[in-house]
């Protein structure tokens, strides 16, 4: 049953972090999309950690440098997502208030991501291949 609880909680923190995304693209003062392009950044930062996790035999160690690399394509990604709106503000395709609540969102919904691995990912009698 905590593992539903977590899922809901998740998906909830989800949503919450997708309404300010959306919030920062369609308010009638901000009005423009490119906020989206965030998105694909959403989308990617997990790969290296499958990647990392399906290469990575060993799972005893503490490090290995297939697992390194995975955190530093994924630090490099969630950078680039923190750093994307900024950018677009600074050169005034956004207005500053769209990007704050674009760099709510971020954070939101990388938290989310975060604590779906940790609490999905450790692969103990409840693991996130049974959803």
């Amino acid at each position: 049953m905590a593992g539903v609880k977590a899922l809901v909680a998740l998906s909830f923190s989800g949503a919450i972090g997708l309404t300010f995304l959306m919030l920062g693209c369609a308010l009638e003062d901000y009005g423009v999309y490119w906020p989206l392009f965030v998105l694909i950044f959403y989308a990617i930062s997990p790969i290296p950690h499958f990647i990392a996790k399906r290469a990575t035999y060993d799972s005893d160690a503490t490090s290995s440098a297939c697992r390194e690399l995975a955190y530093f394509f994924t630090t490099g990604i969630v950078v680039s997502a923190f750093g994307f709106p900024v950018i677009l503000a600074r050169v005034s395709v956004i207005k500053w208030g769209a990007c704050g609540l674009v760099l709510a969102g971020n954070a939101v919904i990388f938290l989310t991501i975060q604590g779906f691995f940790l609490v999905f990912g450790r692969g103990d009698d409840f693991s996130w291949e049974q959803w």
